[in-house]
């Protein structure tokens, strides 16, 4: 007995019909894309043939053989969409009815002037569409053999219609239906999604080649777990901005869809929502409780030490010590606030986590007013950004959420562990005790140790602290001109040129008419073993002479005052300091040279000295 296919499926899905969940067969299977697997399939109905898209969810199908060529398969989710002129089926969800079976028919490309002249046969035959016979319908190439064939048609979700009081309703202005996010693709035509707004970034001011612009984004969560990231430039921030808040749920549509941007973007998904003029973003006034208020992904502290840098993560752990605010100034010249903290947790390991800006002043001042009181809170992080630098540490970014004292099971299961005996429990740090390249990193060396252990020499930098001072600066040179520019959250600051009477910069083929100034100290340190050359970069400079790189470059250079200038200098000479030293070696030339980079520098905090030469002295005696 023949299989039966669903006839004039293809007309009628091109025809804009949904619900007909037919029977095709599938002729071809290309895969394409070149950052992105996707499967493009030739469907048939055994008269016309088309073209169609895989939703990338459903790449596993062909990975592990369930669909092939010649498997007869069930359409239950799917959409026509027209993409460069000619139309594409975008399949999001199918059942393997046969996995097998020989070409039925002699099936042709359907044209588009097919479809129009047969739309109306498809609306007709779209009714009462040609099934295949469940029971007794015979697998291929089995002669007589009978087999029964029972697929499992999940229903699709479609949630009741929202017409409310708009009237009439012609073609095409019915509402969008509502997809998960995990089905969204760019191929789609009309759609909407109904999600959380679980982070709401800061309103940020850009310049390019085009002019001066803003733009904002927030994060999406929905029901079934998806997340996705919305960004809206210009005039849709102006519609936006005030309305996004975090918390909520809205119901959105006809927005875009783009790759997602995976430098700024650490969301799991490969696509990203660009709002525009004609986009809708409704309040849900009723509350959705199967929408989840946040969804974390926690790592365990010890697993952040092979955490790579820059990536970004979730963690939770009970705050053990809060340092004070302490302004910083930023590359831009702007002025922020940084304090730092320490997390520990049950893996045995603690880890510092640096807070900048507003962070600084609420989830902060809040977590240091506890410690005061005697009291160590839970502290979750969503979205911290890791960094290598002396060891691994984290730090918030626009998107960070701090969570102190949460209602979570996480949290619920530390707080338990703290009160029963965590809380005097041993942790090594991985920002301070524990740091990259093996034994040899110890948290103290001297100067002449240096070289005498030949520090820098391996694969991978080494991480020390040195207690110095600083006995010579070399002031000829001591900045360089940067540019200016944000590549999202962060300074361009790549080295720019004159041209005439603007700058331009290579790396974002940009010219503008002010630079900026950034640190690029040479200086000789010294201890009681001896003395080496160091290279501080814009953070460390501001450190040791206590003011902007462009503000020393003003004085120096434009208002020519040599005896503020000297003065500058001089009192950060012979002050003590605790240095965090990066020693690499690299590739000067044809010669190979140990580079050694100072980190941070801190002003030596005598009491705290004390205190640490106090028990290296106990444990010596031990």
């Amino acid at each position: 007995m023949p299989v039966n296919l669903t006839s004039n499926a293809i007309t009628a899905i091109n025809g804009g019909d949904v619900n007909l969940k037919p029977l095709v067969q599938v002729l071809d299977i290309k895969l394409i894309g070149n950052t992105q697997e996707r499967y493009r399939l030739l469907l048939s109905d055994s008269v016309s043939t088309q073209h169609a898209m895989l939703a990338t969810q459903l790449n596993d199908r062909v990975k592990s053989g369930r669909v092939r060529k010649g498997s007869v398969v069930q359409l239950i989710d799917y959409i026509c969409s027209t993409v460069q002129n000619r139309k594409i089926i975008v399949v999001l969800n199918m059942e393997t009815i046969i996995p097998d079976y020989e070409i039925i028919g002699n099936p042709k490309l359907l044209m588009e002037s097919d479809s129009t002249s047969q739309k109306a046969l498809a609306g007709s035959n779209s009714k009462n569409p040609a099934r295949i016979p469940y029971n007794n319908m015979p697998a291929p190439n089995s002669g007589n053999k009978m087999q029964s064939f029972r697929p499992t048609v999940q229903p699709l979700y479609q949630p009741p219609p929202n017409y409310r009081n708009h009237g009439p309703i012609v073609k095409n202005e019915a509402p969008a239906r509502v997809i998960p996010i995990a089905s969204l693709n760019p191929y789609q035509g009309r759609w909407a999604i109904k999600a959380r707004v679980t982070a709401k970034g800061d309103l940020r001011r850009y310049n390019n080649a085009r002019g001066d612009g803003k733009v904002f984004s927030f994060d999406l969560l929905d029901s079934e777990g998806g997340e996705i990231r919305v960004t809206c430039f210009n005039a849709v921030v102006d519609r936006f901005y005030d309305t996004v808040e975090v918390g909520k749920v809205y119901l959105i549509s006809k927005g875009s869809l783009k790759p997602a941007q995976k430098n700024f973007n650490h969301l799991k998904n490969e696509w990203e929502i660009f709002l525009e003029a004609t986009s809708t973003m409704e309040l849900c006034v009723d509350e959705d409780s199967s929408i989840p208020k946040q969804q974390f992904s926690f790592r365990p502290i010890n697993e952040i030490e092979n955490a790579e840098n820059n990536s970004i993560l979730d963690i939770i752990g009970v705050v053990i010590f809060v340092n004070p605010s302490v302004p910083i100034l930023r590359k831009n010249g702007m002025e922020t606030q940084r304090r730092i903290l320490n997390l520990k947790d049950g893996s045995g390991r603690s880890i510092e986590l640096t807070l900048w800006g507003e962070f600084c002043n609420k989830e902060g001042q809040e977590l240091q007013e506890m410690l005061n009181s005697g009291f160590s809170p839970i502290l979750a992080v969503k979205a911290g950004k890791v960094n290598d630098f002396s060891g691994k540490s984290i730090g918030t970014i626009s998107s960070t959420q701090l969570f102190i004292n949460p209602d979570f099971p996480e949290a619920c299961s530390l707080r338990d562990w703290f009160d029963k005996g965590g809380k005097s429990a041993a942790s090594q740090s991985i920002s301070r005790d524990i740091m990259q390249g093996g034994p040899r990193n110890e948290i103290r060396k001297t100067v002449s140790q240096i070289k005498d252990e030949g520090l820098g020499r391996s694969d991978r930098p080494d991480w020390i602290m040195v207690k110095a001072t600083i006995s010579f600066i070399k002031t000829d040179t001591f900045c360089y001109t940067a540019c200016p520019l944000m590549i999202g959250d962060r300074q361009c600051s790549k080295k720019v040129t004159r041209s005439g009477n603007t700058w331009q910069c290579d790396r974002c083929n940009q010219e503008f008419e002010e630079c900026d100034y950034r640190y690029l100290l040479q200086a000789q340190v010294q201890d009681h073993t001896g003395l080496t050359w160091v290279t501080a970069f814009q953070e460390s400079g501001e450190e040791i002479l206590g003011c902007s790189a462009k503000e020393l470059y003003i004085l120096k250079y434009e208002e020519q005052d040599d005896i503020r200038f000297g003065e500058i200098v001089r009192q950060s000479l012979f002050n003590q300091y605790l240095f965090k030293l990066k020693i690499k070696e690299e590739m000067y030339g044809d010669e190979q040279r140990v580079k050694i980079t100072i980190v941070k520098a801190e002003k030596l905090n005598y009491s705290t000295e004390s205190k640490y030469l106090l028990d290296l002295i106990s444990k010596l005696h031990v």
